[in-house]
């Protein structure tokens, strides 16, 4: 179809899709078509939410170019309150009949808001890393790009386990929340069949602040090993305490799921040698679709990317090349579109799988350099492990609807 006809065919969808405003002369200026990003930009992850709404905007401005429609983007503040953020959505989708959302710093949230926008028929894509947004929970309007808690231990604590194979003796500090739980499932899991002890774990509430007594018993199991369970500035948190305690003079310590840059960054470069992290996108990734983000990123910003922003923008390439597929923005032919579509990504080839709606990719684990050894301010790690690991697809437990 020539692009006059295909804008010709995708207005005539508008209606249906949603959420489109200003359908005008599409001649003279493309119709928008809205998406909202349900974050938190308060609350205890808002330090997160920030950047992926930088990523969701970045996103929506660069492939909104090759798209028949601008992808007309707006956040909505969850307030890191799963019961707001759906209340938020459910609003967006009855007044303003959007149907197509991107992004999210709470598995909590994600779950939530993905079954709301699947009773409405429309598109979500997260980066949620519980393994049910995939798995018992799954749905057909939900799709995820980063790796789930499975994939992102197995890819984190079992080479270090390999790495390290004195090291036996294992303690978790984990966030009592659907995220933080996975992540401990999956360690324990790894650890017992590692051959290794897990010695203790110490759980902390969502609003929690203060770590100094989770340290205190963790020192006390004289484990060879401290694991962090948890996300955003608490991970900040656990590993300062940790540090302030001097506890990476006689343990590993690891925290499998980072935000990466940022919270090097928030960490210092005088406190990053020998910490090992979990992580899903560095940004010194040689693929061509890293490149070009790079390009864009550096338009606007100085420093490097970090991965919440990388996320977002990843998130909206999915539904960006959804629509491009289907040419289309009915949210039913996008979602037929997305399953089982492969696209240069951040990461390189990038496939979502049709079953389960999980985008198939690496995940990394790197180790904190020395000062001295950094070749500029942003070179904290080296990628010391990658891979792809993730569930065959009927021990997920998604039976899509």
């Amino acid at each position: 179809m020539k692009r006059r006809q295909v804008i010709q065919a995708i207005a005539s969808a508008l209606p249906i899709a949603g959420g489109i405003y200003s359908p005008g002369v599409i001649a003279q200026s493309k119709p928008k078509l809205a998406v909202r990003g349900p974050l938190s930009m308060s609350g205890p992850f808002a330090s997160v939410g920030t950047l992926v709404h930088e990523g969701n905007v970045l996103g929506a401005e660069f492939f909104s170019r090759s798209l028949p429609v601008t992808m007309d983007y707006a956040t909505i503040d969850d307030q890191s309150d799963p019961g707001k953020g759906v209340r938020k959505v459910v609003e967006a989708i009855e007044v303003d009949k959007v149907r197509f959302f991107s992004g999210t710093t709470n598995s909590a949230s994600a779950l939530a808001v993905g079954k709301e926008v699947y009773k409405a028929g429309g598109v979500y894509v997260n980066q949620a890393g519980a393994d049910s947004v995939t798995g018992a929970d799954c749905n057909k309007s939900t799709f995820r790009w980063p790796v789930a808690t499975f994939g992102c231990v197995e890819q984190s604590v079992r080479p270090l386990i390999k790495m390290n194979p004195q090291a036996k003796r294992w303690y978790t500090i984990t966030g009592q929340y659907v995220f933080g739980e996975a992540l401990l499932a999956n360690t324990k899991r790894v650890l017992a069949e590692s051959g290794c002890e897990h010695v203790g774990n110490s759980y902390h509430s969502i609003a929690e602040r203060e770590f100094s007594g989770y340290l205190a018993s963790a020192l006390a199991a004289k484990p060879d090993v401290l694991c962090i369970l948890n996300f955003g500035n608490q991970t900040l948190e656990v590993i300062r305490a940790a540090l302030s305690f001097g506890m990476s003079r006689n343990a590993i310590i690891i925290a499998p799921w980072s935000t990466g840059l940022d919270q090097f960054d928030a960490l210092g470069a005088d406190n990053m040698a020998g910490l090992y992290f979990g992580g899903l996108y560095w940004h010194d990734l040689k693929t061509p679709g890293n490149q070009q983000f790079l390009r864009l990123y550096a338009e606007k910003n100085k420093n490097k990317p970090p991965y919440a922003v990388a996320s977002a923008y990843a998130a909206m390439q999915m539904i960006a090349e959804g629509i491009k597929k289907a040419n289309s923005v009915d949210p039913a032919a996008v979602i037929k579109a997305m399953e089982g579509l492969e696209y240069e990504g951040l990461t390189g080839k990038e496939r979502i799988r049709a079953g389960d709606h999980q985008v198939l990719r690496d995940f990394y684990l790197m180790k904190g350099k020395p000062k001295s050894a950094m070749r500029d301010a942003a070179d904290y790690v080296d990628v010391v492990s990658s891979g792809q690991s993730f569930l065959p697809l009927e021990q997920t437990g998604c039976r899509m609807a």
